[in-house]
């Protein structure tokens, strides 16, 4: 198992909780516009600010191209989030034909361990999964 991140993913309390929004869409580029609007949305709700917001879209729309360019074919994307005061946590997965070595140095990556307030990258046999967690600036410390 490959586990690459400034943090590990999801800690065992989030893995054993179940998610507060589950999103499943074809494995298609096309349906990414959709997985970063209900981004935006679950972020609103979570009164973060406009700025956060946009940043949240684009690190989920990286993260997606990440796993979507190794998903096999005719497979989902899901998507879970976890929703906390403040904090929201996504994790983007792919089912895939074997472990997958996420590009660290690539420049989707670059943006969205830039973006996130943590980022972190899983892969088995059968699941490649990228784990973004943005913390709102309005809950940051002095701020």
């Amino acid at each position: 198992m490959a586990s690459i991140g400034a943090t590990t993913g999801p800690t065992a309390t989030e893995d054993a909780r179940r998610a507060d929004v589950e999103l499943r869409l074809p494995a298609d580029r096309a349906y990414a516009s959709v997985l970063r609007t209900t981004t935006a949305g679950l972020a609103a709700r979570l009164d973060f600010p406009i700025d956060d917001i946009e940043d949240l879209r684009i690190a989920v729309g990286e993260a997606s191209a990440m796993v979507l360019a190794e998903a096999a074919p005719g497979t989902d994307l899901r998507c879970r989030f976890y929703q906390d005061l403040g904090e929201l946590t996504v994790d983007v997965t792919v089912c895939v034909d074997g472990a997958v070595e996420p590009d660290t140095d690539s420049f989707a990556w670059q943006v969205l361990s830039t973006l996130a307030t943590r980022a972190a990258a899983d892969s088995t046999d059968e699941t490649f999964t990228v784990t973004l967690t943005m913390v709102s600036s309005h809950r940051e410390p002095g701020r």
